[in-house]
């Protein structure tokens, strides 16, 4: 997908702030092996006489069939609506994306506002397909937005001017709506991006991992479990999972997702992956220490560069 440096939902969950934002027709023209640039039309989703609030074609329809329904109408939608000129398909909606979707795929998406029109687009999302269906929508940060249909489908997905999403990094997307070539451009640049900072820093990612231990636990012991928590089950355990990313990248396949490093890890490290997970499940403190003995086991034998006196003043200090 593609990340807008400036769309709270689509940054990653570190301290520094949160994470940020078929096929019917055909390719017209293949930019790079993860971008396709469709043009695509098709109505909106008519729907009938609704069988426990869900309509009685949306029960017949295969959730193949509804994943495409869905993407023929943002296009149609955003075709429609003069303040926008471009469509991105992100992630799993996208082409590339096609083989990994399953029940559980939402719609990551870019809705391209023109040049001086972005309040103007963001200002209405009656533009969205079946809107009889939808039950909510929401705000995520400056850029982004959710929706919810009736049956559950999600919609996560950023509207912004070609000027705010200029820091943007993308991975597997496809242009739907391009209305003058600025879009493709633009998830062009952000690929390019995303391959220059697809790099880790095992160094510095396991340095973290035991501060955000040390200081996770101390807030628990304070009584503070649920910021405590935090710091144990999304910060250390992110930069536990970038550190493995950067010590043993050869074990990981090229189709790795290159923005979120959390993204597929059980297939790509399935036996290391079983067991953060299981440790993640256990009450705070425990699974501080779990992630702290898998850190130590995984990362430091036969590496010069591990931080093995830090690691054991961190023990010294919690009582390990």
């Amino acid at each position: 997908m593609l990340r807008p440096a400036s769309c709270a939902p689509y940054r990653e969950a570190q301290p520094r702030g949160l994470r940020p934002p078929q096929l019917n027709g055909s390719v017209t023209h293949l930019v790079q092996p993860r971008f396709h640039i469709r043009h695509r039309g098709g109505p909106h989703a008519q729907t009938t006489t609704p069988v426990d609030g869900v309509p009685r074609e949306a029960r017949a329809m295969s959730a193949a069939d509804r994943f495409e329904l869905i993407s023929d109408g943002l296009a149609a939608g955003v075709r429609a609506t003069d303040a926008l000129i471009g469509l991105v398909l992100l992630g799993s909606a996208s082409a590339a994306g096609v083989g990994r979707r399953d029940e559980w795929s939402d719609h990551d998406f870019f809705a391209i506002a023109a040049p001086g029109r972005g309040d103007d687009a963001r200002a209405s999302l009656d533009w969205l397909p079946d809107q009889e269906r939808v039950l909510l929508t929401a705000r995520e940060g400056g850029l982004g937005f959710v929706a919810l249909y009736d049956d559950g489908h999600v919609l996560e997905f950023a509207i912004a001017e070609p000027a705010e999403l200029a820091e943007s990094v993308a991975g597997d997307a496809s242009v739907v709506v391009d209305a003058d070539g600025v879009t493709a451009e633009l998830i062009a640049a952000g690929q390019a991006a995303a391959e220059t900072r697809d790099a880790f820093d095992p160094d510095n990612d396991v340095r973290l991992v035991l501060v955000k231990l040390l200081i996770g636990v101390g807030r628990v012991r304070r009584g503070e479990i649920l910021n405590g928590g935090q710091f144990i089950r999304t910060w250390a355990a992110n930069h536990l999972l970038r550190a493995i990313r950067g010590r043993f990248s050869g074990r990981a396949p090229e189709t790795r997702d290159v923005i979120d490093p959390t993204r597929r890890f059980e297939a790509d490290y399935p036996g290391w992956a079983a067991e953060i997970a299981s440790a993640l499940d256990a009450p705070a403190e425990q699974a501080a220490h779990r992630l702290f003995e898998l850190t130590r086991r995984i990362l430091e034998p036969d590496w010069d560069g591990f931080p093995t006196a830090a690691a054991e003043a961190v023990a010294r200090r919690l009582g390990w």
